[in-house]
C-alpha cells in the first residue's frame, strides 16, 4: 500500500488536474439519475442526517434536468422510504433505531419528500423508491434504459460515498458510460466526499464538472432512435 499525508480532496484535486485515463465521454443518448434529493438528506437544520456540499447543487440539478427533458431524454428520481414497521428496509435497519434512522423514513413523510426546491416533473419523470443504496437495485431502471436505448447514466445526488457512488459502480458494472457532475453531488463530511470523488474518478467514471453536462445538453443533437 502506498503511504501518503496528503488529504482527500488534496489527492482528488490531483487526479483532477492530471487524470491517468481518458475519460468515457458521452455516448448517443443519456439518462440523468437524481439520487436521494429529499429533505432527510437536503433540509440541513431540520434533520440531523442533512447535507450540504455545494450551495450550487439542486439548481445544477435543476438545469441539468430541465435540459434533458427539453431534449426528451429521460430523467430519474430516486428516493428512499420504508413501510411503517420498517421491516422492507432488511438487515441494514438493524444498525439502529432511532427517529433518525434509515429505516425510519416512512413512505408518505416529511422525510421522504424530494426537496420543494427541485423541478420534479410528476408526469414526465421516473420516480422510483428504492430500499438499497443503489438505484439499480432491484428497481426496474435497468429495464428501463434497455426500453429508453440509453449507453449513458448521469448520476447526481448523495452521498457521494453512499447510494452515489454504488449507483455508479452498478451502472459501469451494467456497461454504461457514467458521468458524475462534480458540484452535483454531496456528502456529510469532506473526506469521504473527496475520496470517492477520486476512487470514482479513477476508476468507474467521469468527475466533471457541471458545466460540461450543461453545455452537452444544451448542444445535444439526437442520435436515430
Amino acid at each position: 500500500m502506498e503511504l501518503s499525508n496528503k488529504s482527500a480532496r488534496q489527492l482528488y484535486e490531483e487526479i483532477k488536474a492530471k487524470p491517468t485515463r481518458p475519460r468515457f465521454g458521452f455516448g448517443r443518448k443519456p439518462v440523468i439519475v437524481n439520487i436521494d434529493l429529499q429533505k432527510a438528506y437536503t433540509c440541513v437544520g431540520e434533520f440531523v442526517t442533512a447535507y450540504e456540499t455545494d450551495p450550487r447543487q439542486l439548481d445544477l440539478v435543476n438545469q441539468i434536468s430541465d435540459l434533458a427533458r427539453g431534449n426528451r431524454l429521460p430523467v430519474v428520481w430516486t428516493h428512499v422510504a420504508y413501510m411503517e414497521s420498517g421491516e422492507d428496509c432488511g438487515v441494514w435497519g438493524t444498525r439502529t433505531d432511532t427517529p433518525d434512522s434509515l429505516q425510519n423514513i416512512k413512505v408518505g413523510s416529511r422525510r421522504a419528500e424530494f426537496d420543494d426546491r427541485l423541478h420534479v416533473d410528476r408526469v414526465k419523470d421516473v420516480i422510483l423508491n428504492k430500499r438499497m443504496a443503489s438505484a439499480f437495485h432491484e428497481t426496474n431502471l435497468a429495464s428501463l434504459l434497455i426500453w429508453h436505448r440509453c449507453d449513458t447514466v448521469v448520476v447526481t445526488g448523495g452521498s457521494t460515498s453512499g447510494c452515489v457512488r454504488a449507483t455508479v459502480v452498478d451502472s459501469l458494472s451494467r456497461g454504461y458510460r457514467t458521468i458524475v457532475p462534480e458540484e452535483c453531488v454531496a456528502d456529510k463530511h469532506e473526506s469521504p466526499h473527496f475520496a470517492n470523488l477520486y476512487d470514482m474518478a479513477v476508476k468507474y467514471a467521469d468527475v466533471v464538472p457541471a458545466a460540461t453536462v450543461i453545455d452537452y445538453l444544451k448542444n445535444y443533437s439526437p442520435a436515430n432512435q
